[in-house]
Protein backbone atom coordinates (compact mmCIF):
# COMPACT_ATOMS: atom_id res chain seq x y z
CA UNK A 1 0.00 0.00 0.00
CA UNK A 2 2.83 2.41 0.86
CA UNK A 3 4.52 1.56 -2.46
CA UNK A 4 1.32 2.35 -4.38
CA UNK A 5 0.97 5.61 -2.46
CA UNK A 6 4.47 6.66 -3.49
CA UNK A 7 3.91 5.66 -7.13
CA UNK A 8 0.64 7.55 -7.32
CA UNK A 9 2.17 10.67 -5.76
CA UNK A 10 5.15 10.64 -8.14
CA UNK A 11 2.89 10.07 -11.13
CA UNK A 12 0.84 13.14 -10.25
CA UNK A 13 4.02 15.16 -9.57
CA UNK A 14 2.62 16.37 -6.27
CA UNK A 15 4.99 17.60 -3.61
CA UNK A 16 4.28 17.09 0.08
CA UNK A 17 5.28 19.43 2.91
CA UNK A 18 5.22 19.57 6.68
CA UNK A 19 6.58 21.91 9.33
CA UNK A 20 9.37 20.28 11.37
CA UNK A 21 11.72 21.62 14.03
CA UNK A 22 14.20 22.81 11.37
CA UNK A 23 11.61 24.69 9.31
CA UNK A 24 9.43 23.71 6.34
CA UNK A 25 10.27 20.22 5.07
CA UNK A 26 9.25 19.54 1.48
CA UNK A 27 9.49 16.41 -0.64
CA UNK A 28 9.66 17.29 -4.33
CA UNK A 29 9.18 14.49 -6.89
CA UNK A 30 11.94 13.80 -9.40
CA UNK A 31 10.23 13.95 -12.79
CA UNK A 32 12.90 11.73 -14.37
CA UNK A 33 12.74 8.89 -11.80
CA UNK A 34 9.26 7.55 -10.90
CA UNK A 35 9.75 7.04 -7.14
CA UNK A 36 12.54 9.49 -6.42
CA UNK A 37 12.28 12.56 -4.21
CA UNK A 38 14.34 15.55 -3.11
CA UNK A 39 14.04 16.70 0.49
CA UNK A 40 14.25 20.46 1.07
CA UNK A 41 14.30 22.28 4.41
CA UNK A 42 13.28 25.93 4.08
CA UNK A 43 14.12 25.70 0.40
CA UNK A 44 17.63 24.26 0.86
CA UNK A 45 18.15 20.82 -0.75
CA UNK A 46 19.08 18.26 1.90
CA UNK A 47 18.76 14.79 0.36
CA UNK A 48 17.72 12.88 -2.74
CA UNK A 49 16.23 9.40 -2.45
CA UNK A 50 15.18 6.90 -5.11
CA UNK A 51 12.97 4.29 -3.45
CA UNK A 52 13.29 1.97 -6.45
CA UNK A 53 17.09 2.26 -6.52
CA UNK A 54 18.56 3.22 -3.12
CA UNK A 55 22.07 2.74 -4.55
CA UNK A 56 21.51 5.75 -6.84
CA UNK A 57 23.13 8.88 -5.39
CA UNK A 58 22.22 12.13 -7.11
CA UNK A 59 24.00 14.84 -5.09
CA UNK A 60 27.75 15.25 -5.72
CA UNK A 61 28.78 15.11 -2.08
CA UNK A 62 26.57 12.09 -1.40
CA UNK A 63 28.21 10.23 -4.29
CA UNK A 64 31.59 10.95 -2.70
CA UNK A 65 30.39 9.70 0.67
CA UNK A 66 29.10 6.62 -1.14
CA UNK A 67 32.56 6.03 -2.61
CA UNK A 68 34.01 6.16 0.90
CA UNK A 69 31.44 3.63 2.14
CA UNK A 70 32.40 1.39 -0.78
CA UNK A 71 36.07 1.59 0.21
CA UNK A 72 35.60 1.19 3.97
CA UNK A 73 35.82 -2.61 3.72
CA UNK A 74 36.10 -5.34 1.07
CA UNK A 75 33.05 -5.63 -1.23
CA UNK A 76 29.92 -7.26 0.21
CA UNK A 77 31.20 -7.21 3.79
CA UNK A 78 28.56 -5.79 6.16
CA UNK A 79 29.49 -2.54 7.87
CA UNK A 80 28.68 -1.01 11.22
CA UNK A 81 27.94 2.63 10.49
CA UNK A 82 27.02 5.69 12.54
CA UNK A 83 25.30 8.48 10.60
CA UNK A 84 25.34 11.86 12.33
CA UNK A 85 22.53 13.72 10.61
CA UNK A 86 19.66 11.85 9.00
CA UNK A 87 17.98 13.93 6.32
CA UNK A 88 16.06 11.42 4.21
CA UNK A 89 18.45 8.59 5.26
CA UNK A 90 20.03 8.54 1.80
CA UNK A 91 23.40 7.11 2.84
CA UNK A 92 21.86 4.63 5.28
CA UNK A 93 19.64 3.34 2.47
CA UNK A 94 22.70 3.17 0.19
CA UNK A 95 24.72 1.08 2.65
CA UNK A 96 21.75 -1.21 3.31
CA UNK A 97 21.34 -1.78 -0.44
CA UNK A 98 25.01 -2.25 -1.30
CA UNK A 99 26.07 -4.12 1.84
CA UNK A 100 23.20 -6.27 3.10
CA UNK A 101 23.24 -7.23 6.80
CA UNK A 102 24.99 -3.98 7.72
CA UNK A 103 24.03 -2.53 11.11
CA UNK A 104 23.49 1.22 11.18
CA UNK A 105 22.68 3.90 13.71
CA UNK A 106 21.26 7.22 12.50
CA UNK A 107 21.34 10.19 14.87
CA UNK A 108 18.98 13.00 13.85
CA UNK A 109 17.95 15.70 16.32
CA UNK A 110 14.80 16.76 14.42
CA UNK A 111 12.21 14.25 15.63
CA UNK A 112 9.33 15.61 13.50
CA UNK A 113 11.58 15.39 10.41
CA UNK A 114 12.34 11.74 11.22
CA UNK A 115 8.62 11.00 11.50
CA UNK A 116 7.84 12.87 8.26
CA UNK A 117 10.52 11.02 6.27
CA UNK A 118 9.69 7.61 7.72
CA UNK A 119 6.02 8.11 6.88
CA UNK A 120 6.47 9.42 3.35
CA UNK A 121 9.64 7.53 2.34
CA UNK A 122 9.53 4.34 4.43
CA UNK A 123 12.74 2.50 5.22
CA UNK A 124 13.05 -1.12 4.12
CA UNK A 125 11.62 -3.16 6.98
CA UNK A 126 14.49 -5.63 6.62
CA UNK A 127 17.24 -3.02 6.92
CA UNK A 128 19.09 -2.93 10.22
CA UNK A 129 18.76 0.82 10.69
CA UNK A 130 18.10 2.33 14.12
CA UNK A 131 17.15 6.02 14.28
CA UNK A 132 17.67 8.13 17.41
CA UNK A 133 16.18 11.62 17.69
CA UNK A 134 18.89 13.25 19.80
CA UNK A 135 21.73 15.72 19.31
CA UNK A 136 24.54 14.29 17.19
CA UNK A 137 27.24 14.62 19.84
CA UNK A 138 24.98 13.25 22.57
CA UNK A 139 24.05 10.31 20.34
CA UNK A 140 27.70 9.65 19.53
CA UNK A 141 28.49 9.52 23.24
CA UNK A 142 26.14 6.55 23.59
CA UNK A 143 27.99 4.45 20.99
CA UNK A 144 30.43 1.97 22.49
CA UNK A 145 34.18 2.20 21.96
CA UNK A 146 35.44 0.73 18.69
CA UNK A 147 31.95 -0.16 17.42
CA UNK A 148 31.93 1.57 14.02
CA UNK A 149 33.64 0.78 10.73
CA UNK A 150 32.47 4.15 9.44
CA UNK A 151 31.17 7.38 10.96
CA UNK A 152 29.53 9.81 8.54
CA UNK A 153 28.89 13.39 9.68
CA UNK A 154 26.39 15.37 7.60
CA UNK A 155 24.77 17.68 10.12
CA UNK A 156 23.29 21.04 9.24
CA UNK A 157 21.02 23.33 11.22
CA UNK A 158 19.73 26.28 9.25
CA UNK A 159 22.23 25.31 6.47
CA UNK A 160 25.15 25.53 8.95
CA UNK A 161 27.07 22.84 10.81
CA UNK A 162 26.67 23.48 14.56
CA UNK A 163 29.80 24.70 16.32
CA UNK A 164 30.02 21.80 18.78
CA UNK A 165 30.46 19.38 15.84
CA UNK A 166 33.60 21.11 14.53
CA UNK A 167 36.10 20.69 17.38
CA UNK A 168 38.96 18.40 18.35
CA UNK A 169 36.91 17.25 21.34
CA UNK A 170 34.13 16.15 19.00
CA UNK A 171 36.58 14.35 16.71
CA UNK A 172 38.10 12.68 19.76
CA UNK A 173 34.68 11.13 20.38
CA UNK A 174 34.51 10.06 16.74
CA UNK A 175 37.88 8.33 17.00
CA UNK A 176 36.79 6.61 20.21
CA UNK A 177 33.77 5.12 18.42
CA UNK A 178 35.75 3.92 15.38
CA UNK A 179 37.40 0.53 15.35
CA UNK A 180 41.12 0.50 14.42
CA UNK A 181 41.28 1.18 10.70
CA UNK A 182 37.80 2.69 10.61
CA UNK A 183 36.88 5.71 8.47
CA UNK A 184 35.46 9.10 9.42
CA UNK A 185 33.81 11.03 6.58
CA UNK A 186 32.36 14.52 6.92
CA UNK A 187 30.39 16.73 4.57
CA UNK A 188 31.79 20.25 4.95
CA UNK A 189 30.41 23.39 3.33
CA UNK A 190 32.37 26.59 2.79
CA UNK A 191 33.15 29.37 0.35
CA UNK A 192 35.88 31.95 -0.17
CA UNK A 193 38.17 32.50 1.69
CA UNK A 194 37.69 28.87 2.91
CA UNK A 195 38.53 29.70 6.52
CA UNK A 196 36.14 27.09 7.91
CA UNK A 197 37.39 24.34 5.60
CA UNK A 198 41.04 25.02 6.37
CA UNK A 199 40.27 24.99 10.09
CA UNK A 200 38.47 21.67 9.80
CA UNK A 201 41.46 20.11 8.05
CA UNK A 202 43.74 21.31 10.85
CA UNK A 203 41.28 20.00 13.45
CA UNK A 204 41.11 16.56 11.87
CA UNK A 205 44.90 16.46 11.52
CA UNK A 206 45.21 16.97 15.27
CA UNK A 207 43.20 13.77 15.89
CA UNK A 208 43.81 11.48 12.89
CA UNK A 209 47.17 10.69 11.23
CA UNK A 210 45.74 10.14 7.73
CA UNK A 211 43.56 12.64 5.84
CA UNK A 212 42.20 13.25 2.36
CA UNK A 213 39.83 15.87 0.99
CA UNK A 214 37.68 15.65 -2.12
CA UNK A 215 35.68 18.45 -3.76
CA UNK A 216 34.97 20.22 -7.01
CA UNK A 217 38.15 22.03 -8.13
CA UNK A 218 36.34 25.38 -8.21
CA UNK A 219 35.45 24.96 -4.52
CA UNK A 220 39.04 24.05 -3.63
CA UNK A 221 40.27 27.14 -5.50
CA UNK A 222 37.89 29.31 -3.48
CA UNK A 223 35.89 30.42 -6.49
CA UNK A 224 32.46 29.43 -5.18
CA UNK A 225 30.60 28.14 -2.14
CA UNK A 226 30.18 24.36 -2.12
CA UNK A 227 30.67 21.03 -0.43
CA UNK A 228 33.88 19.18 0.35
CA UNK A 229 34.14 15.70 1.82
CA UNK A 230 36.84 15.06 4.40
CA UNK A 231 38.08 11.50 4.97
CA UNK A 232 40.16 10.61 8.04
CA UNK A 233 41.52 7.44 9.57
CA UNK A 234 44.33 5.92 11.60
CA UNK A 235 45.40 3.80 8.61
CA UNK A 236 46.61 4.45 5.09
CA UNK A 237 43.77 5.68 2.91
CA UNK A 238 42.78 4.22 -0.49
CA UNK A 239 43.55 7.53 -2.18
CA UNK A 240 44.30 6.13 -5.65
CA UNK A 241 40.95 4.34 -5.88
CA UNK A 242 39.05 7.27 -4.37
CA UNK A 243 40.71 9.59 -6.88
CA UNK A 244 39.72 7.32 -9.77
CA UNK A 245 36.11 7.15 -8.64
CA UNK A 246 35.78 10.87 -7.99
CA UNK A 247 37.36 11.71 -11.35
CA UNK A 248 34.77 9.61 -13.20
CA UNK A 249 31.72 11.05 -11.43
CA UNK A 250 29.17 13.01 -13.52
CA UNK A 251 30.63 16.13 -11.86
CA UNK A 252 34.32 15.20 -11.52
CA UNK A 253 36.15 16.19 -8.37
CA UNK A 254 39.71 16.32 -7.12
CA UNK A 255 41.36 14.60 -4.16
CA UNK A 256 44.03 16.25 -2.03
CA UNK A 257 46.20 14.55 0.60
CA UNK A 258 49.62 14.73 2.21
CA UNK A 259 51.76 17.79 1.61
CA UNK A 260 49.28 19.34 -0.82
CA UNK A 261 46.51 19.12 1.77
CA UNK A 262 48.75 20.55 4.49
CA UNK A 263 49.66 23.43 2.17
CA UNK A 264 45.96 23.97 1.44
CA UNK A 265 45.24 24.24 5.19
CA UNK A 266 47.82 27.03 5.23
CA UNK A 267 48.80 26.80 8.88
CA UNK A 268 45.24 27.04 10.21
CA UNK A 269 44.87 26.27 13.91
CA UNK A 270 42.82 23.32 15.19
CA UNK A 271 39.36 24.24 16.47
CA UNK A 272 38.49 23.48 20.10
CA UNK A 273 35.19 23.62 21.94
CA UNK A 274 36.27 27.00 23.33
CA UNK A 275 36.93 28.51 19.89
CA UNK A 276 34.34 26.65 17.77
CA UNK A 277 31.94 28.50 15.47
CA UNK A 278 29.21 27.22 13.14
CA UNK A 279 30.10 26.77 9.48
CA UNK A 280 29.39 29.87 7.35
CA UNK A 281 25.91 30.60 6.08
CA UNK A 282 25.64 29.84 2.36
CA UNK A 283 24.90 32.82 0.10
CA UNK A 284 21.31 32.93 -1.12
CA UNK A 285 22.48 32.35 -4.70
CA UNK A 286 23.55 28.78 -3.82
CA UNK A 287 19.94 27.55 -3.75
CA UNK A 288 18.65 29.39 -6.80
Amino acid sequence: MARNKQRDRAASAASVAETVDGGLAELIPDRERPRAWTLLIDGAPQSHVDLDDPAYLSFEYQRRLGHIADLAAPPNRPLQVVHLGGGAFTLARYVAATRPRSTQQVVELDGPLVQFVRRELPLDAGARIRVRSVDARAGLAKVQDGWADLVIADVFSGARTPAHLTSTEFLGEVRRVLRPGGFYAANLADGPPLTHLRGQIATAAAVFPELALTADPTVLRGRRFGNAVLLASDRELPVAELTRRVATDPHPGRVEQGRELADFAGGAAPVTDASAKPSPLPPASVFR
